[in-house]
């Protein structure tokens, strides 16, 4: 089965840093899209950002360049998230996914997402 699992979630001040990972599993990992993505509370999910396994250069979605940097470990069949300067409002619960494509559009499966809370 694939399986994704992401942690590193918890709470941090505004300004604040984490760092998210997801590590998985069932799949061929050298020839997939990870995206990661997250849902606040009554509004809809958004893409961060997504990484092709294959030349692992992260792309980037508007809702948080500049503030974040995602990566890649083949050898550990994970990627990650670092996050900065966090804000209230990045407040929600964070989710990777796996495009099996490998074009990074349609994700067909996503982990338990980790909860991020910004709160001074």
């Amino acid at each position: 089965d694939v399986q994704l699992q992401a942690s590193g979630g918890g709470l941090v001040q505004p300004g604040g840093s984490l760092r998210l990972s997801c590590a998985a599993s069932g799949f061929a990992f050298y020839d997939v899209a990870i995206g990661w993505f997250r849902q606040a509370p009554g509004k809809q999910r958004e893409k961060i950002s997504f990484i092709k396994i294959s030349d692992g250069i992260p792309i980037y979605e508007d809702s948080m360049k500049g503030r974040v940097a995602m990566s890649s470990d083949n050898a550990k069949n994970s990627v990650f998230l670092q996050m900065n300067k966090l804000k209230p409002e990045d407040a929600a619960v964070y989710y990777c996914a796996v495009d099996p494509t490998g074009i990074g559009e349609v994700y067909d499966y996503w982990g338990k997402g980790t909860l991020v809370t910004v709160s001074s």
